[in-house]
């Protein structure tokens, strides 16, 4: 059957490559240089797939597809731009499109995309018309990226954000985990119900169970009230919980309890209750390893790796670090009410050349840390203090060993760092960023390091 695009773009140019690029004996190609057109034409001519610019007049791309699926729930569309802005790559799956592409990729993305879209289109056709995506009016992200491979993670977002399924997030230390998990619930139906955020790692083994799940008094030594837990509170709501490789087993079992049926009891309880609560999951581990060995029980690996979100290390994505940079700089510049504060182009080639082994967060605190140290507005390479001069732990040595007095100051001098003009809490960050870099990024095996508790470790780092 004879199948129709409509290409909206205000550049005659690319009009007539995609209109001989994609053009077949099987396949009609029309075109519109504007939103308004565009509308008038899908109307009209009700094609299969429409590709349509994201910065389009009147209306952006997100508006018209809007229009298009109000007119037709089933429409395919495609939206393209240069450089895709973050939240409107979520937004745009979050309501139904097909997919998001960036122009310079076209040549090699257009026609794959386009056959599975055409390909959806008619699947789709065969059922009965769907009813619209919700659509949510939501405040900003503070997610940055223009890779490809960001890009990627923006529109599982868009796409997961709309069931209620179990999503696992994986990815180093340092990433933005977390901030991913928010955006999943941001935009979610659950958008208004609580958000509650909890790190396995950083909370002791025996009190675990009675953070998550609440206790009864009198359950155990020190227990001299009822208390609710987490999923408690969150009832209606998400439960975030990150550095789930952690978990002990007997508090795995009550969370897969919690998956399979609903139900728990609070520790020293017979009473069960119900709880309605989506979860999200994080780690930093392989836990299908994990698994292997027995730290990690299989049902509820698959329980919650329904839906698997990974985030590239910072090293990977290169490209985004000066997004990032100027993103984190500008925070502080309104913080300190300091709007000169900018960045020499010689810093920006040092960042970008740097591997950032602690990620987005290591990045994040480098340049909180050069703006206090800095002497001027403009912060040049010699500025930004990257490292402290020690490579990442081989994985065959261990990590039983901790940081002496000594050696850790002889790190921060090495780095220029000038003990008597820096803050105690600036010195800490430094040791504890260090000890992340030694461990290869893993928090908890740098808390051990440092000798210090994992919740301590997370204080450290300004967390």
């Amino acid at each position: 059957m004879p199948q129709s695009i409509l290409i909206i773009d205000p550049e005659s140019d690319f009009l007539e490559w995609a209109e001989r690029h994609l053009s077949t004996s099987a396949v009609s190609v029309f075109t519109a240089m504007n939103a308004e057109e565009g509308l008038k034409k899908f109307v009209a001519e009700k094609p299969d797939l429409v590709i349509a610019e994201f910065h389009l007049k009147p209306v952006n791309g997100l508006e018209l597809l809007k229009r298009l699926r109000q007119t037709d729930p089933n429409a395919m569309v495609v939206l393209s731009t240069g450089f895709p802005p973050t939240n409107a790559v979520i937004e745009a799956m979050k309501l139904g499109a097909f997919d998001f592409l960036r122009k310079e990729t076209l040549p090699y993305d257009l026609r794959p995309v386009v056959e599975s879209a055409l390909k959806s289109r008619e699947a789709l056709m065969a059922q009965e018309t769907a009813p619209a995506e919700p659509t949510f009016d939501l405040g900003d992200s503070v997610m940055i990226g223009r890779s490809q491979a960001m890009q990627s993670v923006f529109k599982i977002i868009g796409r997961v954000s709309r069931s209620e399924a179990a999503v696992m997030i994986t990815g180093e230390s340092g990433c933005g985990k977390e901030v991913v998990a928010r955006a999943i619930q941001r935009y979610s139906l659950r958008a208004a119900k609580p958000f509650v955020a909890i790190n396995c790692a950083a909370i002791p083994e025996s009190l675990l169970e009675s953070e998550l799940f609440g206790h009864e008094k009198g359950s155990f030594t020190g227990a001299s009230a009822m208390r609710v837990g987490r999923f408690e509170q969150c009832d209606g709501g998400t439960l975030f919980l990150d550095e789930i490789g952690e978990m002990p087993m007997h508090v795995q079992t009550k969370i897969l309890r919690v998956l399979q049926e609903g139900e728990f009891s609070r520790v020293g309880g017979n009473e069960t209750l119900r709880t309605d609560v989506r979860i999200i999951a994080a780690t930093n581990r392989n836990l299908e390893k994990e698994v292997e060995i027995g730290r990690f029980r299989e049902d509820l690996f698959y329980r919650l790796n329904v839906v698997r979100v990974h985030l590239p290390p910072l090293r990977e994505r290169p490209e985004d670090i000066p997004l990032l940079s100027r993103f984190f700089l500008d925070r502080l510049a309104k913080k300190k009410n300091n709007p000169r504060l900018r960045f020499a182009e010689d810093a920006y080639a040092l960042m970008e050349s740097y591997n950032w082994p602690g990620n987005v967060r290591e990045l994040e605190n480098t340049i909180q840390r050069a703006t206090v140290l800095a002497s001027t507005d403009v912060l040049t390479a010699r500025d930004i203090p990257l490292g402290l001069g020690i490579a990442p732990r081989p994985e065959n040595e261990t990590s039983s060993h901790t940081l002496t007095h000594e050696s850790a100051i002889q790190h921060l001098l090495d780095a220029a760092v000038s003990l008597s003009e820096a803050p105690v809490a600036w010195v800490e960050l430094l040791l504890a960023q260090e000890a992340l870099r030694r461990e290869g990024g893993n928090a908890v095996n740098a808390a051990r390091l440092l000798a210090v508790k994992p919740a301590a470790f997370k204080k450290l780092l300004g967390e």
